[in-house]
């Protein structure tokens, strides 16, 4: 309780959450602290109802858990609790003493009393899972999540025993008991009391579903989906228990559901490794093209082992969704098995070097072993990639049909890139070591490679067409007839490594097809060109000065841009101005003009001393 009081006491500084911080109550909080939805007047001659699993899926899906967020949905049952308190004026003391307080029979006149409980259990199982999430890189915190699940039971033990009071309706009662049960359940699966666990998931399943049998067909959703939820746990106990025939049908239920989540999904995980683990022990030796390679990796054993149920899971699989996940799981365990190998390989170069001399061309065993499981990662990522081309062409077609706007829509650019990772990764394969003297391999790649070229030549025709290049996507579709005839002429003895690839006489199928609806459309266009240039508004270029004598429609001469002179106007040739030359001026004696100009007297010290001696001029 201190830890969760602690809780209590930070949500008046308002952290994350919902139903606001702990300072205020809006108008959401106010509503949480009137009677619940679905229950009855609170005298005590009236019988008392509490919608106990719409109340926690509610508050689960608003408050954190849609995203996985239960330290959120703990806050949150904090806050709740404490306005709950308040409003009822069931305080635990003051600020300076605490005194403890419980919800007894006696005083059970309104069903907020059993919220209160609900929500101690709700807050001390939100706590629980929080840790189970921070138990994988902390494993000392299990302790407190096995302390805080049975904290969650004493709590759903508590609403059983209140329920079974005679102001408690039926419905109620049989709610309470089915919630017990299902926290006795995860409480046990954790301490891996398979037994226990197995007995208390199958009360809550059975109640579930006679509560889901006895109501309409909307109020039954709530119950069967936690009937879907608990089943997989229940088949897990009975396989620890000594059930064999249970892992086939977690397979099922684990590809149906697309995932697992909770409690279930670690264990199961574990579980299919450690199954396979034991049927690895029995393998030695694995074949691939007539050569057989010894296996002494463990994880490559495993790997191996479970190739085969992984691509019937895939096979199986109808969401895409679910396609995609199995892909990626395939390829992480693939790369974790080709890095094992590396491993090897590093301590036995000198070894493999040593075999390559002693006899030439062929390839030491864990080297043949990994290029054996590079063509499994590499055949994986190309049929990942083929399933998404498909979906996506899928996709094409209907928005095609239907061509709906506002969404960002499908393109041929899409799967063009699509194509050319796959051919990136074709052109990988024959490169392995150990497969370049394989003819066969080595056609068999070649084939697959035109066929995977003949698609995404395909695919850029078709991009041309959206931008009206009639031209270039009808020397593309040629190319793509050319591709398929080249598989159709060579494929007579592979048809059986062919089968599993698009099929090539479908894309000549098409192919003629687009080829007729693309000559129509350029014909179609070439008209409408011709039909918006009518004679009368051929424009001749020439500017409005220069066509006076001639009508022509210009849209041009009401735009901002008429064409109407050359400006700047160009340059003119002008008579430049006469220059005048006055000749006579030349041959003129103008007369002596001394005698007509005054002579100024020179004054001053310097004048007085030339006068004395004599230089006076």
């Amino acid at each position: 309780m201190a830890a969760e009081r602690q809780v209590t006491g930070g949500g008046r500084r308002g952290g994350g959450g919902g139903g606001g911080g702990g300072g205020g109550a809006g108008p959401e909080e106010n509503k949480e602290n009137e009677k619940p939805a679905g229950a009855k007047a609170g005298s005590f001659g009236d019988s008392l109802g509490l919608e106990i699993l719409q109340i926690i899926k509610e508050s689960q899906q608003q408050h954190g858990l849609r995203h996985g967020d239960f330290q959120r949905y703990r806050g949150y049952c904090s806050r709740r609790l404490r306005r709950l308190r308040k409003t009822l004026s069931f305080k635990m003391g003051n600020r300076h003493k605490f005194t403890g307080k419980k919800v007894t029979e006696e005083i059970l006149s309104d069903n907020r009393y059993l919220l209160l409980i609900l929500m101690d259990a709700e807050r001390a199982w939100s706590y629980a899972m929080q840790l189970k999430q921070e138990a994988n890189t902390e494993p000392r915190k299990r302790f407190h999540l096995l302390s805080r699940l049975r904290k969650a039971v004493k709590h759903a033990e508590e609403l059983e025993r209140l329920c079974e009071s005679n102001r408690v309706d039926a419905k109620t009662k049989l709610e309470a008991q089915a919630y017990m049960a299902y926290l006795t359940g995860m409480l046990r699966f954790e301490h891996q009391e398979w037994k226990a666990a197995m007995e208390a998931f199958n009360k809550c399943k059975t109640i579930y579903e006679k509560l889901a049998s006895a109501f309409t067909e909307e109020q039954a959703v709530l119950y069967n989906q936690r009937v879907e939820e608990i089943s997989p746990n229940i088949r897990y106990c009975a396989y620890n228990i000594g059930d064999q025939s249970a892992i086939s049908e977690l397979m099922q239920m684990r590809l149906r559901s697309g995932g697992t989540e909770g409690l279930l999904a670690e264990k199961l995980e574990s579980l299919i490794t450690q199954t396979r683990a034991k049927q690895a022990a029995t393998m030695s030796e694995v074949e691939w093209r007539g050569r057989t390679v010894p296996v002494k990796i463990d994880k490559v054993r495993i790997f191996l082992l479970g190739l085969a149920d992984n691509e019937a899971a895939i096979a199986q699989a109808e969401r895409e969704e679910t396609k995609e996940r199995l892909f990626e799981s395939l390829l992480s365990e693939c790369r974790d098995a080709i890095q094992a190998v590396r491993e090897e390989l590093k301590p036995d170069q000198k070894q493999r070097e040593h075999s390559l001399e002693v006899d030439s061309g062929k390839v030491s065993n864990i080297q043949y072993l990994h290029s054996y499981l590079t063509y499994i990662k590499l055949s994986t990522a190309i049929k990942r990639n083929e399933s998404m081309a498909k979906a996506l062409q899928k996709t094409l077609l209907q928005e095609q049909q239907s061509e709906d706007d506002g969404k960002r829509t499908a393109r041929p650019q899409d799967l063009i890139r699509l194509y050319d990772i796959i051919l990136q990764n074709l052109v990988e394969l024959p490169q392995l070591p150990g497969l370049e003297e394989d003819k066969n391999f080595q056609k068999e790649i070649g084939l697959k490679t035109l066929v995977y070229k003949a698609y995404r030549c395909f695919f850029i025709a078709q991009s041309y067409v959206l931008v009206k290049k009639w031209s270039e996507a009808l020397v593309l579709y040629d190319r793509v007839l050319k591709y398929a005839s080249e598989v159709q002429a060579q494929a007579g003895a592979y048809k059986n490594s062919l089968k599993e690839l698009p099929d090539v006489q479908e894309l000549i199928t098409q192919v003629n097809a687009e080829k007729y609806s693309l000559q129509a459309a350029a014909i179609l266009d070439a008209n409408e060109a011709h039909e918006t240039e009518s004679p009368s508004q051929v424009k001749d270029g020439k500017l409005l000065s220069e066509r006076f004598e001639t009508f022509c429609l210009d849209p041009s001469l009401v735009s901002k841009q008429a064409s109407l002179v050359h400006f700047p106007p160009g340059f003119q040739p002008i008579p430049c101005k006469p220059l005048f030359f006055d000749l006579a001026l030349n041959h003129v004696a103008f007369p002596p003009l001394e005698d007509k100009v005054e002579q100024k007297a020179k004054s001053g010290l310097t004048g007085y001393i030339k006068g004395i001696f004599g230089f006076r001029s």
